[in-house]
């Protein structure tokens, strides 16, 4: 089985410190070669809540897409995200690219039309990955990134998981 590059929009607004560290606990377990970009807080957008956290990870697996994703669905259970007195979103993961895959999979499309529409995911993705071309604009994340108009604040926070400082200062 060939192993596809997969880009996932990870993002909390409740206990969030822990809930993303347990979100990348989890991730480290399911993919090879895992990198992690930077974490950024925004406000919330589409839902009333608190700000968020948010960040994008990298990383391959030989799990075929909808697989892939129902194990995904299975962390965020695990989080709490589907608790029926949950207050807010504990957890949130998101795919925002697998491999090549361009178009729509049971329901889920990819690339991920977030990602040209939310700065908490276009910054972290072209931080992470400047020079991969989205396949739907045919440009770089970074290219993207320069051109955003995306009226959205974030700010950078500092942000350890297990001794890794992947927020620099």
């Amino acid at each position: 089985m060939s192993l596809n590059t997969v880009y996932l929009g990870l993002g909390s607004n409740i206990d969030r410190e822990r809930h993303l560290c347990a979100g990348l606990d989890a991730l480290a377990g399911m993919l090879s070669g895992m990198q992690c970009s930077a974490v950024f807080e925004s406000q919330a957008v589409g839902i009333k809540s608190g700000p968020f956290y948010n960040l994008v990870v990298r990383g391959q697996t030989e799990l075929p897409l909808l697989e892939f994703d129902r194990r995904l669905k299975f962390i965020e259970a695990e989080n709490g995200r589907y608790a029926p007195d949950r207050k807010g979103l504990p957890l949130d993961i998101d795919v925002l690219m697998y491999g090549d895959l361009h178009g729509t999979f049971d329901g889920l499309v990819l690339p991920r039309a977030e990602i040209l529409k939310n700065a908490f995911v276009l910054w972290p993705l072209s931080l992470l990955a400047p020079a991969l071309m989205h396949p739907g604009a045919g440009k770089s994340m970074a290219q993207l990134w320069q051109e955003a108009s995306i009226e959205q604040v974030l700010l950078p926070v500092p942000f350890e998981w297990r001794g890794l400082q992947l927020t620099p200062a």
